[in-house]
């Protein structure tokens, strides 16, 4: 069975039990400040779970994309160690809000396991909680009581609450659970080891396969439960372990899920997968080759798919957030490439194109994005590759300055912090050389550096004291600024980052909260007392959560919710203008243009898009001409507030990869522009005023990023460029033409060029005549040590034509250039051979004299300081090297 018939299976078993399929949500999530990724099946229905939103069915089955490699759920170091744990992995999960519960979950995954899939039963085993003292939850005796009618009761396994009840996080809801976990091992393994003794063990052949969560709690700030309004069904299935089980396998990267990846490495690397335990040598270093060949493999086969899946869900990799984690992924995916499977070329992109035949299917975007995604980790590849090489050179210069067959820890450290190098490379490039490394110093950094980021990052956060119960919340900002309003709900938020905070929820709100690109609204709340400062808007969990540094002292009296309404209007105009720019930039360089990105605050807009090179100035002239074009023919907004998804796409409305629609949406038109879009608009595209770009360049291969102003902004722009011609006008002594005098200034700073260039030619030529007179000879060398009045590039120039001029020669010259002083070392190449001379290091030492380092070649090198005061030392001790 292919791993395309199984996942059909799945949900073809689901919708007949009345589930409604749905598609997985993006990887990445953009609008939970909880979380940087979807991490598990059930991620994306938190609200339903919390109570804050209502799902379009209690029955839900899907395939969800799941991403861990950062938080709680981190398994980044164990993926390719061992051959069951991924970054990227598929959640099958089948939901119940406030319908279903054990009975049904429990009998229909016994159903379809043992009927549908007709895995034996002889090789599933399954798990009940067997209850909590300290949290005063029972035994599930009623779970046990199901299974019995299932399955002997000697395959029933009591859990803990490490393994057998499953919380969201440090707060929210959870519940026991029941695991299944299936042996795939041999009959022989079997008759000598018990399945049982081996369940949750890390036993690579037997592995949970599905997690049946009853979620029937909510897990306070102070650790204590309370029972939920509704009890839940929350399943997930491996989808990798499931195929390993079906496929008769004994490994996730023995399945059709990897091996086609896997055919396409072996191909271009010229290296060969083979199973662990079908390595057949008992040669003890052939087994660690294979082994680490194995290894780096699974590395990078895993890692393709949750940099290609992320990429083409919308998030670039860069340097901050889940940018970070994307970019990291694909470095340990180039490392392991480049250190055992010699890759000193790009070739992880080829892997894509593999990817998106074996998974377009159900997962389109990967299809469609294809040709970005590729071009992304290319590029991607390419940078990080010269890194290393970067990182080589630094290791090099570390090895030739260490007096000691083991370096410190700390510089390790920061090869592996800067530069992306693994402990296992810098050992292994150091062992070559009969060197090692402090490893208990590379842990000390390291732990100093995650403890630094965890104190960055600390936040506590209080349960919600709920004044208004139930889930009556409503956004009313598209019609209003002002808004009569009740507090609903308050909690306290205390960071390292902003300190305290008090998060508040309204009974409506005309507050626009984060989202889509555009900032969140801020304002005041005004009580006939009081007024309270609202900083920040954002939504979490389906509620808009205001933020404020302080609480009214009255949180039960009536309130007036107030927009700024200024900054609402300025941000209102940068977001309408992308939407006008997106179509212009369609238009101009070609429908294969797609946002990927933007940023829309009251003083810019911010827009990433697809593209395939620079866009030039004529295309951005182009640009925006249309989008004023568009301003000034006074567009009316045409809005459709709650139209169905199909109805807008079939109207033209542009939908955007990564973002989670539902089935009802928004629909924003201003003439030909029409976009999915929740953001604030202007009524008309007058309101804009004008439209300037300010900037474009590349983000990313095959995305640029331009940045452009609106409204006031473009007034205040034009008006700095008044003053600006003002000034020069004035410098330039008013002339009547200032183009004109300017091309004249130029030309005659031309000319000045020229002739400075000569006289220092010349200079140089006479410096050169008067020097040759003071070559000293030393042990048969031709020794000079001179200061100089130049430049430090002229002072270059002179060492190399003098040095040249005699054989034999040793030339140290030093200048000072903007106060900072400059050394220069020139050897024969006849001395650097016969003699053993090394300009670098006479720089490296002498450079200490002035507060500096440099380098260079070994007949050949320079160095800048810091110390004018040294040069005098430097330039006497010059000699010492010949003596």
């Amino acid at each position: 069975m292919t791993s395309n018939e199984i996942r059909k299976q799945f949900l073809q078993f689901f919708e007949s039990k009345e589930h409604l399929i749905v598609p997985s949500a993006p990887i990445v999530l953009k609008d939970d400040p909880t979380l940087m990724f979807n991490n598990s099946g059930m991620a994306q229905f938190k609200e339903y779970f919390l109570g804050n939103g209502t799902p379009k069915s209690k029955r839900i089955a899907d395939t969800q994309k799941c991403l861990r490699v950062s938080g709680k759920h981190n398994d980044l170091e164990d993926v390719g160690f061992d051959t069951y744990h991924h970054t990227m992995f598929e959640m099958l999960g089948n939901w119940s809000f406030g319908d279903y519960f054990k009975k049904e979950a429990i009998n229909w995954a016994w159903e379809l396991l043992t009927e549908v899939y007709k895995i034996p039963k002889e090789n599933l085993y399954v798990s009940v909680f067997e209850g909590s003292k300290e949290d005063n939850v029972p035994f599930d005796q009623e779970a046990w009581d199901i299974w019995k009618t299932l399955i002997n009761e000697d395959r029933i396994i009591l859990g803990n609450k490490k393994d057998n009840f499953w919380e969201m996080g440090d707060q929210g809801p959870c519940g026991p659970c029941s695991e299944i976990h299936v042996d795939i091992r041999s009959a022989a393994e079997k008759a000598l080891v018990s399945g049982k003794s081996l369940v949750n063990n890390d036993h690579p052949q037997v592995v949970e396969i599905w997690n049946n969560v009853f979620m029937e709690f909510n897990r306070k700030a102070d650790g204590s439960l309370e029972k939920l309004p509704a009890q839940h069904v929350d399943t997930g299935m491996g989808f990798e372990r499931l195929c390993m089980a079906l496929q008769g396998v004994t490994s996730n990267y023995d399945t059709d899920v990897f091996t086609p990846l896997i055919a396409k490495v072996e191909l271009i690397t010229g290296y060969k997968y083979t199973s662990n335990d079908a390595v057949t040598s008992r040669d003890l270093s052939i087994q660690e080759e294979q082994n680490k060949t194995n290894i780096a493999i699974r590395v990078i086969v895993d890692h393709v798919r949750a940099v290609a899946f992320a990429i083409a869900d919308g998030q670039l990799p860069s340097n901050t957030g889940a940018g970070y984690v994307i970019r990291r992924i694909l470095r340990r995916a180039i490392r392991y490439g480049f250190t055992f499977l010699d890759t000193k070329e790009p070739f992880i992109n080829k892997l894509v194109e593999v990817l998106a035949n074996q998974m377009g299917e159900f997962f389109p975007e990967i299809k469609s994005q294809q040709q970005l995604v590729t071009n992304v980790i290319r590029e991607e590849e390419a940078s990080f590759l010269r890194t290393l090489d970067q990182g080589l050179q630094l290791l090099d210069k570390v090895i030739l300055e260490s007096d000691k067959k083991t370096i410190s820890g700390q510089k390790a450290f920061e090869l592996y912090d800067t530069y992306g190098f693994p402990k296992d490379l810098t050992a292994l490039i150091l062992k070559e050389k009969e060197m090692l490394f402090d490893e208990l110093d590379f842990d000390k950094s390291m732990q100093e550096q995650k403890s630094r980021s965890r104190a960055a990052s600390e936040m506590s956060t209080e349960d919600w004291n709920v004044l208004i119960p139930g889930n009556i919340e409503t956004f009313v900002g598209y019609d209003k600024t002002e808004s009569d309003v009740k507090i609903t709900r308050i909690r306290k938020v205390d960071s390292k980052k902003d300190g305290i905070l008090y998060q508040i929820v309204l009974n409506n709100t005309p507050f626009y909260p984060e989202g889509g690109g555009q900032v969140g609204d801020k304002g005041i709340l005004v009580s006939a007392n009081e007024t309270i400062e609202i900083i920040d808007t954002k939504k979490e969990n389906n509620l808009i959560i205001h933020f404020a540094k302080q609480l009214p002292e009255n949180i039960e009296v009536d309130f007036v919710a107030k927009v700024n309404t200024d900054l609402r209007t300025s941000t209102s105009k940068n977001h309408s203008a992308t939407h006008l720019m997106h179509l212009a930039l369609r238009k101009i360089l070609g429908t294969h243009v797609e946002q990927k990105g933007s940023l829309v605050n009251p003083n810019y807009l911010r827009f990433d898009f697809s593209h395939f090179s620079k866009v030039s100035d004529e295309e951005l002239r182009q640009v925006e001409a249309s989008v004023n074009a568009q301003i000034e023919a006074q567009l009316q907004l045409v809005e459709h507030r709650n139209i169905p998804i199909k109805v807008a796409l079939d109207k033209g409305a542009m939908a955007l990869f990564g973002e989670k629609y539902g089935d009802n949406v928004r629909m924003i038109e201003f003439g030909e522009s029409k976009e999915l879009c929740g953001g604030i608009h202007v009524k008309n595209t007058s309101e804009i005023w004008q439209f300037k770009i300010i900037s474009e360049g590349a983000v990313a291969a095959g995305i640029r990023r331009i940045e452009a102003i609106t409204g006031d902004t473009v007034k205040n722009f034009y008006q700095n460029q008044e003053n600006t011609l003002s000034e020069i006008k004035e410098t330039l002594k008013n002339p009547q033409d200032i183009l004109k005098s300017v091309v004249s200034l130029q030309e005659d700073n031309s000319k000045l060029k020229k002739q400075i260039e000569q006289l220092l030619k010349e200079k140089i030529e006479v410096l050169k005549i008067e020097l040759s007179k003071d070559f000293k000879e030393v042990n048969g060398i031709n020794f000079l040590s001179k200061q100089v009045d130049l430049s430090m590039s002229s002072t270059k120039d002179l060492a190399q034509l003098i040095g040249s001029s005699k054989p034999n020669s040793f030339v140290f010259l030093a200048s000072i250039e903007d106060d900072l002083p400059n050394i220069h070392c020139y050897i024969s190449k006849e001395l650097v051979a016969s003699r053993g001379l090394n300009a670098n290091e006479v720089i490296k030492e002498l450079g200490k004299y002035i507060d500096g380092n440099g380098g260079g070649q070994l007949f050949f090198a320079s160095g800048k300081g810091k110390d004018i005061a040294g040069i005098t030392e430097a330039l006497e001790k010059a000699v010492d090297f010949i003596k």
